[in-house]
């Protein structure tokens, strides 16, 4: 059942990948088709470029090499360039429509549309280039929150939380020091990191010996982690040996209770469900039954889903990913149209929920109309009783 859902799945996605690509070629041929060579040129450069993507991934999953890694990242950015390119040769066939109807463009001559195919071109690599630019640079987000609870011991707490690293081909070991210097520079109580920390199979991970600088980082009550929906996509019995033997300690469907009274509650991915472990997931008021409510509750949830729920069970701060903000503008219309939160803060009742935008990224290394970023959570506590 989960072999023939996969394959359905795969299929839908190659032919949704191919349909786009189609239309971005055809459109281009019209352009290039200036001489033969230009047009036999760019007829065995394009299809070389959108079938990286597909062999990258197949490679990546078989056998994975610093050859697959590369012909996996050219495969990656194209789909950056696959969106803008389709975007900008939707808005061309808009105006082509209403030249139809009202004649307001000369005739365009070979000469012309070959002009503007290379202005197209230069227009989305600077969109590329400077959303890869942008995807690079973190940022660290500050947020003050008083809740209303008793503690243990020092009313502040200093909490980092990051999520959505993906580490993989394309996030690797630059991008995991740059992460856990910009932690240790915070000094925090309390490290959280709320799923996907891998991208998805485990072998380029293996291969390069990422997550070991996540053993660096320093923090006076710990380091803890969820699974994404990523960890499950490479499958989960695969990585989860891998993230303990770096020390990274995953709450799944469990409670860790902190010197200082705080509970923090991790929950399993939802995506355990199509991967097998129909039984492993609770519900929320399952998982925090037994709790002292007096104390802190925070949550950490990978994906930002039946925000009630978490209103519901009186907790403090329920932290999520997953989203990026749709990474590629204008997909983050999307997310929120699915997510009631898709980035940022947002307070339900006595509940104050933030949804992170990611520390990396999927599929291509480029953002746009969002931000990667780590979040510090300044806490003060104060007893209502007092």
């Amino acid at each position: 059942m989960r072999a023939a859902s996969f394959i359905i799945f795969f299929g839908i996605a190659l032919l949704i990948y191919f349909t786009f690509n189609f239309y971005i070629y055809s459109r281009g041929l019209q352009a290039f088709s200036i001489s033969p060579e230009w047009r036999r040129g760019y007829i065995i450069v394009f299809w070389v470029i959108v079938s990286c993507f597909v062999v990258g991934e197949i490679l990546e999953h078989t056998r994975s090499s610093l050859v697959s890694e590369w012909i996996y990242r050219v495969g990656a950015f194209w789909l950056a360039f696959m969106l803008y390119f389709a975007l900008t040769l939707l808005v061309f066939d808009v105006i082509r429509l209403l030249n139809h109807f009202f004649h307001f463009l000369p005739e365009m001559t070979q000469t012309f549309r070959f002009r503007l195919g290379l202005a197209t071109v230069a227009f989305v690599s600077f969109v590329v280039l400077a959303g890869h630019l942008n995807a690079l640079n973190t940022r660290i987000r500050e947020i003050s929150l008083t809740i209303p609870k008793k503690v243990n011991g020092n009313h502040a707490m200093k909490i980092v939380m990051a999520s959505d690293i993906h580490l993989g081909a394309l996030i690797g070991e630059n991008r995991e020091a740059k992460l856990v210097r910009i932690i240790n520079s915070q000094k925090p109580d309390l490290v959280l990191l709320c799923g996907d920390l891998v991208d998805g199979d485990i072998a380029p991970v293996l291969r390069k010996n990422l997550g070991k600088h996540l053993q660096e980082i320093k923090s006076v009550m710990g380091v803890y982690a969820i699974p994404g929906n990523h960890e499950y996509i490479g499958g989960i019995a695969k990585t989860l040996p891998y993230l303990k033997s770096v020390n990274i300690k995953l709450l799944r469907d469990s409670i860790l209770v902190l010197p200082n009274g705080v509970s923090v509650v991790g929950r399993d991915d939802r995506d355990n469900r199509q991967m097998g472990e129909e039984n492993r997931r609770k519900t929320l008021k399952e998982l925090m039954a037994g709790i002292d409510k007096t104390f802190p509750v925070i949550v950490m949830n990978h994906q930002p889903f039946n925000l009630e729920e978490a209103v519901a069970e009186n907790v403090d701060l329920h932290l999520s990913g997953h989203t990026h903000h749709g990474q590629l503008w204008p997909l983050n219309y999307i997310t929120k149209a699915v997510f009631e939160l898709s980035w940022g803060y947002l307070k339900k009742g006595e509940t104050n929920f933030y949804v992170s935008s990611g520390f990396g990224s999927w599929g291509p290394p480029v953002r746009i109309g969002n931000t990667p970023e780590v979040v510090v959570f300044n806490l003060t506590f104060k007893d209502p009783a007092l």
